[in-house]
């Protein structure tokens, strides 16, 4: 097997496996229990979330334990918008944001929000001088994602804070999803923050909202309040300590791990230009680990199933919408030919990946392209 769908899910760690089995065996106990047993697991979860703190550099009343980073957009982007709707309804994201975040914009579009949809570049960049042009008096919430699933665009989310740090009464949300273990963010000017352990190396279900202090948030469900004053429910406390090993795994090396997925990148686009078939649609600028490629006259969904059955896994688009059966309204956005957004498939590295998997995922590209594209018409 050839996993190339690293952005779609990954792997978990064995230690991370190992640490949730043992946490769950040992330490069952309810954490708001008022028995020595409920603080001792109390005691976990606070060594857990003071762990995840440091690692991130933020404070330990910051971090809200989620079920992922769905569940973390919703929470922070309708969280501020109920809150501070007194203020103003004006709220600003892309168009090419995760379906976790751009839905969560058109619901509150739909019930009376005034939302602006900033426009990309063919690299999949906003430009600065629209986000200052669309800044208002009424505008409460700038949400930008750090880097785009699809095409591995890297949004300027440092410049964005500090420009927007300047507007005391605007909060700043980023979707740091497919940020988190592939490359450094100072989340110093950024209010909210989203993340999901699975996406490195963790576990599915498990996410994380970095909510500075100074922002308030209406939660999206109402309890007892045992997760904190935004969340209700009993706290998974297996699933914290695995996040906190999961994260602690992914920053460590993180520049060993960068540079080694940049080297396969460099390699990869190498083999891949030498078909003319090949159009590669990720800019240089992308994130090494996320590769978008099209081939004109083969459905993408075409040739994911032909690579399929050679056991080489990889993706049109996004996975969380990967099974409608639509264009990318990410590949949509961008300003490019329309024949090239007909036909992308999404590559996605790791460090894990080998110089040899490359080799024999792009010898397979090649043959199925020829097979599709001169003998089966690409159907």
């Amino acid at each position: 097997m050839i996993y190339l769908d690293y952005t779609a899910t990954t792997k978990p760690e064995k230690e991370v496996l190992d640490t949730y089995v043992e946490v769950s065996e040992k330490y069952f106990g309810n954490t708001n229990s008022l028995h020595g047993f409920g603080a001792e697991c109390e005691k976990l979860e606070k060594e857990a979330i003071k762990q995840i703190a440091t690692l991130l550099g933020v404070k330990e009343k910051e971090i809200i334990y989620t079920s992922g980073a769905t569940e973390a957009n919703n929470l922070s982007i309708k969280g501020v918008a109920f809150r501070y709707q007194s203020r103003g309804r004006h709220i600003i994201t892309t168009k090419i944001e995760h379906d976790s975040v751009y839905n969560v914009f058109r619901y509150l579009e739909a019930i009376g929000f005034d939302v602006t949809y900033l426009d990309v570049n063919e690299e999949g960049i906003i430009d600065i001088h629209k986000l200052n042009e669309a800044l208002r008096e009424d505008t409460i919430l700038v949400s930008i994602m750090a880097v785009n699933s699809e095409i591995g665009s890297i949004q300027p989310i440092e410049e964005i804070g500090n420009i927007l740090k300047k507007y005391p009464k605007i909060f700043f949300h980023v979707d740091a999803t497919q940020a988190i273990g592939k490359i450094n963010i100072d989340f110093t000017n950024i209010d909210l923050v989203s993340m999901s352990a699975h996406k490195f190396y963790g576990l599915k279900g498990s996410g994380i909202l970095i909510c500075k202090e100074h922002v308030e948030l209406v939660p999206l469900m109402h309890g007892g309040g045992s997760l904190s004053v935004y969340r209700s429910g009993t706290l998974d406390l297996p699933g914290l300590v695995a996040f906190s090993k999961a994260l602690r795994l992914a920053l460590t090396n993180l520049n060993e791990k960068y540079n080694k997925v940049e080297s396969l990148n460099i390699k990869l686009k190498e083999l891949l230009k030498q078909n003319p078939n090949i159009k590669i649609i990720s800019s240089e600028k992308a994130i090494p680990h996320i590769l978008s490629i099209s081939i004109t006259g083969i459905k993408p969904e075409t040739l994911v199933t032909a690579l399929s059955e050679e056991k080489i896994y990889l993706s049109t688009k996004s996975a969380c919408s990967s099974k409608k059966n639509e264009p990318s309204r990410v590949i949509s956005a961008l300003p490019i030919d329309s024949a090239l957004r007909e036909s992308v498939i999404r590559i996605s590295l790791s460090y894990k990946t080998t110089d040899v998997e490359i080799e024999e995922f792009v010898a397979k590209l090649n043959k199925a392209i020829y097979e599709l594209k001169f003998t089966k018409g690409g159907k």
